[in-house]
């Protein structure tokens, strides 16, 4: 997301992080940090795959490889470094960097809450708001964080060799 976000853009990605906050915070306030609930956390994850709303596995993953595709060629014509690798190695744009994640997912973040919401409230009959939290950030950020510097370095190698070739001389 190298291009000026749009205020909306912003808005959303506000949004997405309060909304995150909250959560967790009403999660932890409700269902405490035991081993017990972490254990009942990974088990209810392990199961959302084979239950209804399989199609959200494939969505929104593919909605974030959609965004981390714009945003890695962006990247690559750029000359920017990996998005992982700056995020983790390089402190004065760790923090930019980390913002243009959140503000090229959040839609998918807040589509992520909302699906999950609906699983739980049909199939769980109960409302966990930390699970929602970490199944939308598996979903729909995790896959875009490790995507975008892969890409990023894919299109980096395919610019260069397409510039390669057009340097070459045509044979006649």
């Amino acid at each position: 997301m190298s291009e000026a976000a749009t205020k909306s853009q912003v808005l959303l990605a506000r949004l997405a992080c309060v909304l995150i906050v909250i959560l967790l915070g009403l999660g932890l306030l409700d269902n405490g940090l035991s081993l017990e609930t972490y254990s009942r956390i990974w088990n209810d994850i392990a199961d959302r795959p084979g239950g209804p709303m399989t199609f959200r596995f494939l969505l929104q993953p593919a909605m974030a490889t959609i965004a981390a595709l714009h945003d890695g060629i962006m990247d690559a014509r750029l000359g920017r470094s990996p998005y992982l690798w700056a995020i983790l190695s390089d402190r004065q744009v760790s923090v930019s960097r980390l913002r243009e994640g959140v503000i090229a997912t959040a839609r998918i973040i807040l589509l992520g809450l909302g699906m999950d919401a609906v699983y739980q409230a049909t199939v769980l009959k109960t409302f966990y708001p930390g699970e929602m939290v970490i199944v939308a950030l598996l979903l729909a950020f995790i896959p875009y964080v490790l995507l975008r510097g892969v890409i990023e370095r894919v299109a980096r190698a395919w610019l260069a060799h397409k510039r390669e070739d057009s340097r070459r001389p045509e044979k006649s």
